[in-house]
């Protein structure tokens, strides 16, 4: 396959990615819409005329950020839901209050290098929000995507999954030492990968799912990150969450990635493979489709035991 390139760059806002794209009739579910890359990439959907519905914990920021990008955009269709990704009972009654065809999701909302925390179940909870949530609601939003006829799943993952593959012989830390990054960076793999097989699975569907990179964006992601540790990323070239958000975006709306899926995306072009040698790029585990398969057997296990 060639490599998928277009003229946006590390510096393209999304706005600019959208600008020229009708999204009128189109609906889309953004999660973690409320706060950081998350507010822009709701707000270049509305401003090309999707109806967009914030999928967020707290439901009060949402209702500020929803009304704020009403007001920017003139786009009255931005609507607010409730979702924790976490509980298993929330993400199925997300999807199951779902009326009507989906053309876009964006799986945008994370947590990153948090101490140990775990669900009721006993799940790593960077896992299981950054990856079975996510993949809880794709399932469950399933029907509504493929009643769109041509929609697209945006699995946000990072350039931190090159700090781990996925362990399937200890995903939640149950025999070894946590590590908040090693944590968080399966999470990012577990997002690579389920884009690799939803494109395998759901192409008879016409949904087309890629991942992305967004970049070095200072929000509240790096709420759990030390302070000192943070210093030192100041050599990092950081984006502003409208370029942040403009991958995202390119492969939610753009028509240049129209039919492009199970790939991996940053600076809105595809990536090229990671050396080994520099922390950008692909690794080759994360798109491993003997992984992504086994990823998706055993996600759906997990979310099925009572």
């Amino acid at each position: 396959m060639s490599r998928i390139t277009t003229p946006f760059t590390h510096d393209s806002t999304a706005a600019e990615v959208v600008a020229g794209v009708d999204l009128t009739g189109r609906r889309a579910v953004v999660t973690g819409g409320a706060s950081g890359i998350g507010v822009e990439t709701v707000r270049a959907l509305a401003a090309a005329g999707a109806e967009v519905t914030l999928a967020v914990r707290n439901t009060a920021a949402g209702e500020r950020v929803a009304a704020q990008i009403i007001e920017s955009t003139g786009n009255n269709h931005v609507f607010v839901a409730p979702i924790e990704l976490a509980d298993r009972a929330s993400v199925r009654a997300f999807a199951a209050t779902w009326d009507g065809p989906l053309h876009i999701l964006v799986n945008n909302a994370g947590v990153m290098a948090e101490p140990l925390n775990r669900t009721p179940e006993g799940w790593e909870h960077q896992f299981a929000t950054n990856h079975l949530g996510h993949f809880g609601l794709a399932l469950g939003l399933h029907g509504a995507l493929a009643a769109a006829g041509d929609a697209r799943i945006v699995s946000v993952s990072s350039s931190a999954h090159l700090r781990s593959d996925v362990h399937f012989d200890d995903i939640h830390f149950e025999n070894r030492p946590y590590d908040e990054w090693a944590a968080y960076g399966q999470s990012k793999t577990a997002n690579v990968l389920f884009a690799v097989e939803a494109a395998k699975r759901w192409a008879s569907d016409g949904i087309v799912t890629n991942a992305l990179m967004p970049g070095g964006i200072r929000t509240a992601l790096q709420r759990h990150v030390d302070p000192e540790l943070q210093k030192g990323w100041d050599r990092f070239q950081w984006k502003t969450t409208e370029q942040g958000a403009s991958t995202s975006v390119l492969l939610a709306a753009s028509p240049l990635v129209a039919g492009v899926t199970g790939r991996y995306f940053e600076d809105n072009n595809e990536a090229v493979p990671n050396t080994g040698q520099e922390f950008g790029g692909v690794a080759e585990y994360a798109l491993d489709p003997e992984s992504a398969t086994r990823l998706w057997d055993l996600s759906e296990q997990l979310l099925a035991q009572v």
